[in-house]
């Protein structure tokens, strides 16, 4: 698997966990909406229409894996505004830019802020789905690698204080003596925290243990 996708060992997580996915259409051409929005329904996608930006980012904020069809040259805002704004507050929903025209300077502004793909009407339809199909991959792992973080970051919540400072030291690589040296305590007490930590933590392995804590990003 690639490295984007979060490593899911120890914590309970799979695509089986997640809502379906969702794709979003954001285009004020009405010919385009609705044919994308048919040919997606057929292939079984979720999907979604809006005509303008503004009127997108009024949808709630959806907790499964998406992705959005963008029109690039919206009235209001802007595609590549909204770009912008997704970028802060919704970054596991990827972004399929399509236009009318080709803009080389504006093509390689958007692939340099993060859009997966950009296509130029009219796009063929295998094209589209194959984009569509490789975003929606994309944000699962990103759904998936967020929900991990808040797992171990709940877990984490958990430990007292004692078992924080023994984990912190358990990751900087100090033995258990170590540990009862710097923390004024017996190697038997370090030993019982340890179990704790790793009981607490759900880990198996000292490795799973600190792949946990950079994970987490604790």
């Amino acid at each position: 698997m690639s490295t984007l996708y979060a490593d899911t060992r120890n914590v309970t997580l799979s695509r089986a966990t997640i809502p379906s996915p969702m794709v979003f259409i954001v285009d004020d051409d009405i010919s385009v909406r609705e044919s994308v929005e048919s040919l997606l329904r057929h292939e079984g996608f979720a999907v979604e229409s809006f005509v303008t930006a503004s009127a997108f980012l009024e949808h709630p904020v959806t907790s499964g894996p998406s992705c959005i069809l963008l029109d690039i040259t919206l009235p209001g805002v802007t595609g590549l505004e909204l770009q912008k704004s997704l970028a802060v507050e919704r970054q596991a929903m990827p972004i399929i830019f399509i236009t009318g025209r080709e803009d080389a300077p504006t093509i390689v502004q958007a692939m340099k802020a993060g859009a997966v793909e950009f296509l130029t009407k009219p796009f063929r339809d295998d094209a589209l789905l194959d984009a569509i199909r490789a975003a929606i991959e994309r944000s699962e792992g990103l759904v998936l690698r967020e929900r991990r973080k808040t797992a171990i970051r709940e877990r984490y919540g958990d430990l007292t204080r004692r078992e924080r400072e023994v984990l912190s030291l358990i990751t900087q690589g100090l033995l258990n003596r170590e540990i009862g040296d710097e923390l004024g305590i017996s190697e038997i007490t370090v030993k019982a925290h340890r179990g704790q930590v790793m009981r607490k933590m759900e880990a198996e392995s000292l490795a799973e243990l600190i792949h946990m804590v950079g994970d987490g990003e604790i």
